[in-house]
């Protein structure tokens, strides 16, 4: 190759070189130009989606265009969330507001979708950055049911002490205008002592249900005999029987046992009893009966009483409840007795149900865990 090829050759490779130098140098600098120039599209903060993924509320971060841009799975659950939006328009607004102006607020929404009950919760929206907001929200529907409950429990319970205090108050009034004429003293003296063993009776059952309705577990729980409860509910019935010539049978299986507080236990027996003789006619017959399987021992209460309404049925174990109450007031009953029934059972993983029919009678039955059956189970396992 001659001396002018090669310089030829050369000059073509040095172009090509710097060429190739000018074009790297531009794409480098386009890329670091590209690099600091802010996105448009909000981020979500580091760290975010690891904490939203461990917290018990729900929560939602939501950005300037009103996008759902994370979401932790219990606000899914609760249907504050469809795809990318926010299903609560009152949440939506809660979030412009803290938008708009960077204060956080807190406030109470009823969120009601159809076919599923209205939920009472809290909801805490505040700014996460400059163009992002988180909201919290809490379902206090359980919070706000108990407390409804309780609300109504002490109501009920001031009205009920009305009764006996306000008659025992009369009663007393009369017997010191009365306090000449003997007959009348020992009237209304009798009277007196009615009224107060209501009062007791009442009080001692409130007691009793709110120590049950604290979900407590059984402490020390023992073998506890059916045949003993039924005899002693039975025998604290036998007066009120007896005076409304009532028969009170007993029947079924015996020598069985369940684990669990023999106090309770006998108190809810006693209270099937006893309800089964108020509401039964002058003459009839009370029949308790036990039945066992191979898991459970069933403890049944039947009357042939006045019944129940079908439409009332569901509603016979809540607190302070009466199908008859003018027949309540008369017998002196509180209504409290088949509430507590329906917390003994629970607290001995049981369960207690009714069939009536109205005018014919009615049929308790308190199911309950063998002993036996449990202690053969925790033997096996062992």
């Amino acid at each position: 190759m001659d001396a002018t090829t090669q310089a030829f050759l050369a000059a073509v490779i040095g172009a090509v070189v710097a060429g190739g130098a000018v074009l790297a140098w531009h794409i480098s600098d386009r890329q670091q130009h590209n690099a600091n120039v802010p996105t448009d599209e909000p981020v979500v903060p580091a760290g975010v989606a690891t904490v939203l993924s461990v917290l018990k509320s729900s929560a939602v971060v939501v950005d300037d265009s009103d996008t759902v841009l994370k979401a932790s799975a219990p606000a899914y659950a609760m249907g504050l969330v469809r795809g990318h939006e926010l299903v609560s328009s009152e949440l939506a607004l809660l979030v412009q507001q803290v938008r708009r102006d960077g204060q956080i607020r807190e406030t109470e929404l009823v969120m009601a979708r159809p076919g599923v009950p209205a939920r009472h919760v809290t909801a805490r929206v505040a700014p996460l950055g400059a163009r992002l907001v988180l909201a919290l929200v809490e379902d206090r529907t359980r919070e706000r049911r108990v407390e409804a409950v309780r609300r109504d429990f002490v109501g009920n319970v001031s009205h009920e002490l009305k009764t006996p205090v306000g008659a025992i108050r009369l009663l007393a009034e009369a017997v010191h205008d009365a306090a000449d004429d003997p007959e009348a003293v020992k009237r209304f003296s009798n009277r007196m002592l009615i009224e107060s063993e209501r009062l007791s009776r009442l009080v001692q059952q409130v007691i009793e249900l709110s120590r049950l309705q604290g979900d407590d577990p059984l402490e020390a729980p023992v073998p506890v005999s059916i045949d003993a409860a039924i005899e002693i509910a039975v025998d604290t019935s036998a007066i009120d029987a007896v005076s409304k010539h009532i028969a009170v049978v007993t029947s079924g299986v015996r020598g069985v046992e369940v684990l669990g507080n023999n106090e309770q236990l006998t108190a809810a027996v006693a209270n099937l009893v006893a309800n089964a003789v108020s509401y039964s006619e002058s003459g009839s017959t009370v029949v308790v009966s036990t039945k066992v399987d191979e898991h459970n021992v069933s403890i049944s209460v039947v009357d042939q009483g006045i019944g129940i309404p079908n439409d009332e049925i569901d509603r016979i174990f809540e607190r302070f409840y009466r199908v008859d109450p003018a027949r309540h007031r008369s017998t002196g009953g509180t209504g409290l007795g088949l509430s507590i029934v329906k917390h003994v059972a629970a607290s001995h993983g049981g369960d207690v149900n009714v069939w009536s029919v109205e005018g014919q009678g009615s049929t308790f039955t308190l199911t309950l865990p063998r002993y036996s059956s449990l202690r053969e189970s925790q033997e096996a396992d062992r």
